[in-house]
């Protein structure tokens, strides 16, 4: 069969060699990281967020998934992580002031570069399109590369003034070894805030409880030396029933307690008081 009408076969076409490794094209990986969400795979549009892995996503995709987890979609396997709104952090973007969107290359008559970002850096102008690391801060959610943090280094936010940490500091879209890093960073975290509770029992109510420990913690403060060399402060203790009087208060002045209607001077004698009801007794 076939050979035939002087037709030559090639080897290839005769023998089965091992199939070859597909190999990912390096831009459609970036891109499909940086510029589209890793949940709906939808592309990217405010408001953005972050999850404490480095992963970005539409805040309405994360909110859509939050309220039916029960619903099948596609990559929650990347969302398993989240519990509420609260294990996102909404990202502060600069613009690019070089991006014209797709209105440019509505046609697809023009050349559209893959490279060209719709955010940048807003210290050192990169552009976040996945070859420069780019990080934010857990506290106020700014993003800035890595080659800002490290020549400009601060503890204090370039864009919004607020103060931060290095262990704040999230890496988006790192690699596998630094999501490792943040997925146990993570994990830690998770556990001290567990361990960092106050648990009501069920015999106490939950006001016990906060009295219990909220004296817990003034006696520890009272009993601690001050600078003066005194081991105790003693405070007065004032029941809630009970009231103060001002004319009993020995650190205000003689003037100041004139003004109210229980000093002796406001007190009407005998020959100043009317023989007949009134609405009010000063009236005569």
């Amino acid at each position: 069969m076939g050979c035939d009408g002087g037709t030559i076969p090639k080897r290839h076409e005769l023998v089965k060699g091992p199939k070859k490794v597909e190999k990912v094209d390096k831009n459609a990986e970036l891109a499909a990281k940086w510029k589209y969400c890793a949940l709906s795979q939808e592309k990217l549009r405010r408001p953005i967020v972050a999850c404490e892995l480095g992963r970005l996503y539409n805040k309405d995709a994360v909110i859509e998934y939050l309220l039916d987890k029960s619903a099948e979609r596609p990559n929650t396997e990347v969302v398993g992580h989240i519990r509420s709104i609260k294990d996102v952090k909404e990202l502060n973007l600069t613009d690019n002031p070089a991006w014209e969107g797709e209105r440019r290359n509505a046609k697809g008559d023009c050349y559209e570069d893959m490279h060209r970002a719709m955010f940048i850096c807003p210290v050192v102008g990169l552009e976040m399109n996945g070859k420069h690391k780019f990080c934010y801060l857990q506290t106020c959610g700014c993003v800035f590369s890595v080659r800002a943090l490290r020549e400009v280094k601060t503890e204090i936010c370039h864009k919004c003034g607020d103060p931060f940490r290095d262990e704040d500091t999230v890496v988006l879209n790192g690699s596998k070894e630094e999501q490792e890093k943040l997925q146990k960073a993570m994990e830690e975290k998770r556990a001290q805030a567990k361990t960092g509770k106050v648990y009501f029992t069920s015999s106490e109510p939950k006001s016990m409880a906060m009295n219990r420990e909220s004296s817990h913690g003034s006696s520890s403060t009272d009993t601690a030396p001050g600078p003066s060399g005194s081991s105790k402060i003693e405070k007065p203790i004032v029941t809630a029933g009970s009231k103060r009087s001002i004319q009993d208060m020995e650190e205000k002045s003689e003037a100041y307690k004139s003004i109210f209607t229980s000093h002796s001077s406001a007190k009407r004698t005998k020959s100043q008081m009317s023989n007949w009801v009134t609405h009010t007794p000063y009236h005569f």
